[in-house]
């Protein structure tokens, strides 16, 4: 045995050794799949089979992740293409597009953390106090205010850069206000929201004066503004479940999403090209000759076709405040036994695919008599106003939403036709800054009316219908207008 021990130790291939077992594998190892299995089956749970399953769930989320990343990227590409398109790029009408978008998903993302703390927050019978005076200490002022916006392009036209960053940024600064406001219910809440509303209509303003200056020759103005439509509408399509989702941590989350935005907006604003800034060969329009004409007299039919659009967006405001009361609690009437909420969503949904039908609309008429259409739409929309408030149900109110939605995009873009058309150039961008004034004045005016018709109980019905024969007194007005100005002038002497 010492010999043996003595010549194992020098045997360095190790064949007088014993032969030595390989030590047992655990049941859980990789091998246990295979023939010497461990039999037992309440042995602890096979890793090998984790590991397997952990690898595919990777395997799987590259695979979505390359899917969404591919999809993103040709949506990327494809709203990049539709911005840069007809030479927008080159004028920078394209840098404009993507300003608007981040403009309207920051205003989607405001208007769904305000609902969220205003209208859907508070209990309906303390409503009609609490939520008619925010809107009234947050609209009327902007009555006041908007009269001023138009003059005040024209006196500092070499700003309009700076005018719309300013907008932008206001609403930037007022959503980290309301921020604060919503978790400390403090009083600068209603001062926010009215800086936002402000900033907001006094942003369509300025958007609008600068649009001539980057229309491309390849591009009407009528093909510019839809554009710039359809781009909001598809950005606040995208922002709102955004919105949404963020309330669900808190409005103030919201709010500061909507911050965000804003302030690419602003940066994207301020990075406008020059020629937005030139005022060169630039005159002021008149609307009127009330007060003595110091500029440019405005065509009548560009005028009359404004009157049209002042109409549509008296009911488009009156609907925005008034129906958001009325669907927090549909009335009986309205045979809705569901969610008020999704019955909302319905309603601004139609109205949504209205305002595109009438945006693909207004493209395909190439400028046909857009003095008619205009007057055609404001009669469609009173007519169906005034049936809706007889035959008033959910079904009919979708109706109705789709075709405010319809007419107030259709008859805009048929001004614009007539602006293009009828108003020189030289004065063309005054007449968008004017134009666009009044419009947003008269959405306040309707949803003024609104916001009384509801703190006076006025029934749903009966709120549709003063709308409805007060609008019809404008259009009797506006037709006896443009059948007078289609009279021939009487010879001078």
């Amino acid at each position: 045995m010492e010999g043996m021990g003595a010549h194992d130790d020098h045997d360095p291939d190790g064949y007088g050794r014993e032969p030595t077992l390989p030590e047992p594998l655990p049941p859980w190892s990789d091998a246990s799949d295979g023939p010497g299995a461990d039999p037992r089956p309440d042995g602890p749970p096979p890793p090998g089979g984790v590991q397997r399953s952990a690898r595919v769930a990777a395997q799987a989320t590259r695979g979505a992740g390359r899917v969404i990343a591919r999809g993103s990227g040709s949506a990327f590409r494809g709203a990049r293409r539709f911005t840069h398109s007809g030479g927008a790029g080159e004028t920078g009408l394209a840098r404009l597009l993507e300003l608007h978008a981040f403009n309207t998903a920051g205003d989607a993302a405001v208007a769904v953390a305000l609902a969220g703390t205003v209208f859907f927050t508070v209990p309906s019978d303390e409503a009609s106090g609490q939520v008619a005076l925010f809107l009234v200490l947050t609209m009327l002022p902007f009555a006041f205010v908007a009269p001023l916006i138009g003059p005040f392009l024209d006196r500092f036209r070499r700003g309009r850069r700076w005018a719309i960053g300013t907008t932008l940024a206001m609403r930037a600064f007022c959503c980290l206000v309301l921020a604060g406001a919503v978790v400390d219910e403090s009083p600068t809440f209603y001062i926010a929201a009215l800086g936002c509303l402000v900033s907001s209509k006094a942003y369509g303003v300025t958007r609008a004066s600068a649009v001539p200056r980057l229309l491309p020759a390849e591009l009407t103005l009528v093909k510019a503004n839809s554009r710039i439509s359809l781009t909001g509408t598809a950005a606040g399509a995208i922002s709102a479940p955004l919105a949404i989702g963020a309330v669900a941590l808190g409005s103030q989350w919201a709010l500061r999403y909507a911050f965000v935005l804003f302030v690419i907006g602003t940066v994207l604003a301020i990075l406008l090209p020059p020629r937005v800034d030139s005022s060169e060969g630039e005159e002021k329009i008149d609307l009127t000759a009330a007060n003595g004409v110091t500029g440019v007299l405005a065509p009548r039919g560009v005028v009359n076709a404004l009157r049209c659009n002042a109409g549509l967006r008296v009911i488009t405001g009156f609907l925005t405040i008034f129906m958001a009361f009325v669907l927090r609690d549909p009335p009986a009437v309205m045979d809705w036994s569901g969610n008020a909420t999704i019955l909302l969503g319905l309603v601004i949904g139609a109205a949504g695919v209205g305002n595109t039908i009438g945006v693909l609309l207004g493209s395909a008429a190439k400028e046909r008599a857009p003095e008619l259409i205009v007057v055609a739409v404001l009669i469609l929309d009173v007519a169906v106003l005034a049936i809706v408030s007889i035959f008033l149900s959910w079904g009919t109110a979708m109706v109705l939403g789709l075709t405010a939605g319809l007419t107030q995009s259709l008859g805009k873009l048929s001004l614009d036709a007539l602006i293009q058309r009828d108003v020189p150039e030289r004065v063309r961008t005054s007449m968008f800054a004017r134009s666009e004034t009044l419009i947003q004045l008269a959405w306040v005016t309707g949803g003024l009316t609104g916001i009384g018709l509801f703190t006076i109980d006025a029934g749903v019905d009966t709120g549709l219908r003063v709308v409805a024969g007060v609008v019809l007194v404008w259009v009797v007005f506006v037709i006896s207008r443009v059948r007078r100005d289609r009279l021939p002038a009487a010879p001078t002497a």
